[in-house]
């Protein structure tokens, strides 16, 4: 029996740790050994020692640099622990919107029995092993530790800065994304952004330049398709492979898909002014799409937070021209006024969240907007992005 080791005592290991007979947990957290309520044995990272061990599997979060991934002999992903469970595989990645185009894709293809996982919430140990169709949404950190497992259908939405620590560089960052490809096999399908195009793969690759061409090459009606703005993509996509697996388009069914809240999420305050809690745009290429799609009117843009040290500067670029004002808070307020200062940007520095919505208020005229799309982190002030969204929406709804 091989002796399995699991870095990390989170949801995807604990799933992992259901499927293993005698896998053992290595945390940082963890000070002393113990058993927790499942018989699991938890022992402190430091205890690991690969020579007793055969096989190491890793919560997707751990970093490359760490103490427990770097001593490991026989690493592999959970994807690649599954790699031999006999059903379709579509695994989707990219930048933004990976979530919504999964939520979207098994909205289609649930008729069919298909399950939706991976990075999306449910892992891949607690998925229905006898389920025709597994819908992944797969992070880079997890294909950065895949090395065996490979999708019969990867879907890659457009790539911008993100988890630069993590991997380094953007450079990592993009191979990530881009290692699937390498190791599909003959008869399966990518659909990619034409940036990539000159990618080696023995998969089928459809690559794409924008929606319009997505949706030509796949002849969707994108007058069908209620979704604007950043989800006419993740719609188009989930309509492409649901075209490609069962030759179908079907616009009453994507159109009665329902959003998540804290994307783009539209409401109106007492005086019928509009508000939107983008709170999910944690990085400048969301944001840049949630104004593009609001770019006919005046906006009152509240950024800042947490950017991991991410440049900006090709957000203001974009802003330079726009009709709008920014509303800096967070940890970052100071570098995003430089910046505006910079770019010519009207910018106010407000002191927290709160106070940039009282200071909107004082402002917003009944056919502007107020927009709420950080482009950073919420963990500065917050407990989560969703955390930052409702005390939005709670102090819009005390105006």
């Amino acid at each position: 029996m091989k002796r399995v080791s699991l870095f990390g005592y989170g949801v995807t290991t604990k799933a992992l740790g259901s499927k293993i007979k005698n896998a053992v947990f290595y945390d940082d957290n963890v000070k002393e050994p113990y058993f927790d309520e499942n018989n699991f044995i938890i022992r402190p990272s430091n205890e690991f020692n690969p020579d007793f061990s055969d096989l190491e599997i890793p919560s997707p979060g751990i970093p490359p640099h760490h103490p427990l991934i770097k001593s490991a002999k026989h690493l592999i992903s959970e994807y690649d622990y599954f790699k031999d469970v006999m059903n379709l595989k579509i695994w989707i990645s990219g930048t933004n919107g990976k979530t919504t185009t999964t939520q979207m894709m098994q909205h289609l293809l649930e008729d069919k029995k298909s399950v939706a996982g991976g990075n999306i919430g449910t892992p891949l140990g607690a998925l229905d092993g006898k389920a025709p169709i597994w819908i992944l949404e797969t992070s880079s950190f997890t294909m950065h530790y895949t090395n065996e497992a490979t999708p019969n259908i990867y879907v890659l939405l457009p790539l911008s800065p993100d988890h630069l620590s993590w991997h380094g560089n953007m450079q990592e960052y993009v191979n990530a994304k881009l290692k699937p490809l390498s190791m599909m096999k003959k008869g399966s399908t990518a659909i990619i952004p034409e940036a990539y195009k000159d990618i080696q793969s023995q998969a089928n690759i459809i690559t794409y330049k924008n929606e319009a061409d997505l949706a030509e090459q796949f002849g969707i009606n994108i007058e069908k398709v209620n979704f604007k703005g950043a989800f006419l993509m993740d719609a188009l996509l989930a309509i492409a492979v649901d075209k490609i697996v069962f030759d179908r388009i079907e616009y009453g069914k994507i159109n009665s898909f329902v959003l998540d809240p804290h994307r783009q999420e539209e409401f109106y305050d007492a005086q019928k002014r509009l508000w939107i809690n983008d709170t999910k745009a944690t990085n400048l290429d969301a944001t840049i799409a949630a104004v593009k799609r609001y770019e006919d009117q005046y906006i009152h843009l509240i950024l800042g937070g947490d950017d991991k040290g991410v440049d900006l500067s090709e957000l203001f670029e974009f802003l330079q021209d726009k009709n709008l004002k920014i509303y800096a808070i967070g940890s970052n307020k100071d570098k995003l006024m430089t910046l505006a200062q910079n770019y010519h940007i009207s910018a106010h520095k407000c002191q927290n969240l709160v106070n940039a919505v009282h200071t909107i208020d004082q402002n917003l005229k009944a056919n502007q907007v107020a927009l709420l799309s950080p482009a950073a982190a919420s963990l500065d002030e917050f407990q989560s992005y969703a955390h930052r969204g409702n005390l939005f929406k709670d102090t819009i709804a005390q105006l």
